[in-house]
């Protein structure tokens, strides 16, 4: 018996037992036999690789296994924290309430109470969950089968997926169960009944396959598709038949999905790791992160759903078929390789050649990761490689060959919305969980995922509270502009800041090192005429949000707030499609004000001159505002209507009294409207005009606080004396 304790506590199957220590060279000399042994410290990527290897071992002895005992529930809390897998034998029978009337079956239970058992702990080093084997015990108390007898046991009776298909396809042709025994026996050559399934196994398949009909259900998910498309013309779906008029592939997007991907489609997750385990198919999601930090489905998108936009970045799992397909068809999307799916190989691929230094690589590997600047990077990847005797490991070779896929100091330079990050990753597999909970028939599949994916949104809605803890007038700032989630990094990094040396190098520029650090530090460059600042580290560029660098040289110069344009739309309460229809509706006021100091300015020139003056000093004042509004964007003026020279000056088309309508394009007042209006026009109430009759759909007075019946400028005597001289939308 061998036990290991998780916590102090649980140290046997029935919380008793003794604890052995096992030294490096036996634990190498187990790992590397032929017939490999359960050991106590053993690492697993996943309860599925521990029970595959549990079942291999117990096929070797002549026992079967079953799943027994856990800790944690999938999806709640930290999930299943702890397994024990166990010899079908194992435990007793319980007793059944006998129903009176009810004729009961009189079968005996092969379970006689044995103590064999193998335990995984769930840990996560680095935040990259392993499991490792915690206790284990071969002491049975019973007898152990033969080679021959063994593969008929409970967990030994598997039909693989090859096998799956040639029994689907020798059941269309009609064939029996027996048929299909003897049949694939003589396609393997094997003795009769010796196949490691029986005909009550293959009969078990089909009645599963008669549940699940695949041909049937994808009709009818093509079927919903198409009545959700004519439901809502902005749901989205397209699908793909094979040669055989047969569902090869399909993918739909919700109306809220699209919506989502317009706001929040700049940095996105595609996972294609996960099955829809009844119909063997690939299940692809398209998942990005709000501006609450939560989980928010893009579902299976094509490009041609969201008009052809492209992600900045996209992050995936270690496929070369993806990497390729991303450079074919989003060449201008940054790629990257999720440093959670590559390290939880590490068990496999480095437990062995590096036995009892493979913690101490382990936590190397992730400083190396860390590092901020590529030059350090590379110096310190050969030392490390030089110090563990890697030079011809093939899968250090192929890390360092894709290093600008996964190390930070490769990507900094763009932005991934914090989906590296402990917190997203874990909203992530959390909304990917729920999903896969979810799958039943394909047709409630889509329902049930558009239910989990409007939960995830109405999440990030509810407000939640934050706490000062600094006392910066920066952090109140911030608290008033931000989410909680974007808040709280920001947060982090303040409370950090002070910890660190400013020390003015240049004009501009600072040198900013750890109080405790005799070399490095960063590097920050800083113009407050511009509202422009940067710092070698990158932080902000990579996550959106300024780090403890730049807080720190903004505290020292007494800057109390956070400048705008380092306040992202991306990361603010309200998000970039509010914030754009605000200000389309406020450009709309000013169309409308616009136009009637147009109006009211040609009544007479003492009016005119005045009004060209000081709105020449208003347009003066607005060039020297900054441009820059929000991260890495800048105001388009096409996206709201706008295309016009400079110096010139649109006034929107007007309609009068009689239903004609007016457009104003006039240039630079001083050289042109006020000198030649009178010239040009003998009518003192136009400029240049365009007539042509439309129905205005936009009423002004309303923006200003009151109504047509009370309104000055109608009212004018002069207006209502010459309808040509209205001026107002």
């Amino acid at each position: 018996d061998m036990e290991s304790s998780e916590n102090d506590t649980d140290l046997s199957q029935d919380n008793v037992g003794s604890v052995e220590e096992i030294p490096e060279d036996t634990i190498l000399s187990r790992q590397t036999s032929v017939n490999l042994v359960p050991f106590i410290g053993q690492r697993f990527v996943s309860q599925d690789a521990a029970y595959e290897f549990y079942c291999s071992f117990a096929k070797q002895c002549g026992f079967s296994i079953r799943r027994h005992r856990t800790r944690g529930k999938d999806g709640v809390g930290r999930g299943v924290t702890r397994r024990d897998f166990t010899c079908h034998r194992g435990g007793y029978p319980q007793a059944k309430p006998a129903d009176e009337g009810k004729l009961q079956r009189n079968r005996k239970s092969s379970r006689c109470g044995c103590q064999a058992y193998m335990r995984i702990v769930k840990r996560s080093d680095f935040d990259v969950p392993e499991w490792r084997v915690t206790g284990f015990s071969n002491n049975h108390n019973h007898e152990l089968h033969k080679s021959a007898e063994v593969q008929l046991l409970p967990s030994h009776c598997t039909i693989s997926a090859d096998d799956k298909s040639r029994i689907c396809m020798f059941a269309k042709a009609g064939m029996s169960a027996r048929q299909m025994m003897r049949l694939m026996e003589l396609e393997k050559g094997i003795k009769l009944g010796c196949l490691p399934f029986t005909e009550l196994d293959i009969r078990n398949l089909l009645q599963s396959f008669r549940h699940a009909d695949r041909d049937s259900e994808a009709i009818d998910l093509v079927s919903m598709c198409k009545r959700l498309k004519d439901e809502n013309s902005s749901f989205k779906y397209d699908f793909k038949l094979d040669g055989h008029n047969k569902l090869e592939h399909i993918a739909w997007s919700y109306p809220s999905s699209i919506e989502q991907y317009e706001t929040f489609g700049d940095a996105v997750v595609l996972d294609t790791t996960h099955r829809l385990d009844a119909y063997d198919m690939i299940l692809g999601l398209w998942i990005g992160v709000d501006n609450h930090g939560l989980a928010c489905l893009y579902s299976c998108v094509f490009l041609c759903f969201m008009k052809g936009k492209s992600p900045q970045t996209i992050l995936t799992d270690q496929n070369m078929w993806l990497k390729e397909a991303i450079t074919c068809e989003m060449p201008e999307t940054k790629h990257a390789f999720s440093i959670w799916h590559i390290m939880a190989n590490f068990s496999d691929w480095f437990s062995l050649p590096l036995g009892a230094h493979y913690d101490g690589w382990k936590a190397e590997f992730y400083r190396l990761y860390s590092l901020e600047m590529v030059d350090e990077f590379e110096s310190e990847w050969k030392e490390m490689v030089d110090r563990y005797g890697l030079q011809s490991n093939k899968h250090i070779i192929g890390l360092y060959a894709l290093r600008n896929f996964w190390a930070l100091s490769y990507l900094r330079h763009y932005f991934f919305a914090g989906l590296m990050s402990k917190s997203v990753t874990d909203s992530v597999n959390a909304f990917i969980e729920r999903m896969l909970s979810a799958q039943s028939k394909l047709g409630c599949f889509i329902d049930e995922v558009a239910d989990i994916a409007k939960y995830s949104n109405d999440a990030g809605s509810k407000s939640k509270k934050v706490s000062l803890k600094t006392g910066s007038p920066m952090e109140s700032h911030a608290a008033a502009v931000f989410t909680p989630f974007a808040f709280s990094l920001l947060q982090e990094e303040l409370l950090l800041a002070p910890q660190y040396a400013s020390i003015l190098v240049d004009e501009g520029c600072f040198h900013i090192r750890h109080h405790a650090g005799t070399n490095g530090g960063c590097k920050v460059m800083w113009d407050p005429r511009q509202d422009l600042i940067h710092c070698s580290c990158h932080q902000f560029e990579f996550s959106g949000i300024l780090c403890r660098h730049i807080l720190r040289v903004l505290s020292t110069n007494n800057c109390f707030h956070i400048p705008d344009p380092y306040l992202p739309l991306r990361w603010r309460l309200v998000s970039k499609d509010h914030v754009e229809k605000e200000q389309i509706k406020k450009a709309k006021i000013l169309e409308s004000l616009a136009s009637t100091i147009v109006s009211e300015s040609v009544l007479n020139e003492d009016r005119l001159n005045f009004a060209c003056e000081q709105m020449s000093m208003v347009l003066s004042h607005i060039k020297q505002l900054p441009r820059l509004d929000n991260h890495n964007h800048e105001h388009d003026e096409d996206e709201m209507g706008f295309n016009s020279p400079p110096g010139s000056l649109i006034i929107p088309e007007v309609e009068d009294s009689d239903g004609i309508v007016y457009s104003f394009s006039l240039g630079n007042f001083h050289e042109s409207f006020s000198g030649k209006l009178k010239e040009q026009n003998p009518n003192p109430g136009l400029g240049n005009v365009s007539r042509k009759r439309r129905r205005s759909s936009i009423h002004c007075s309303g923006e200003f606080g009151h109504d047509a019946s009370d309104c000055p400028i109608i009212d004018s005597e002069n207006l209502n004396a010459d309808g040509d001289a209205l001026g107002f939308l």
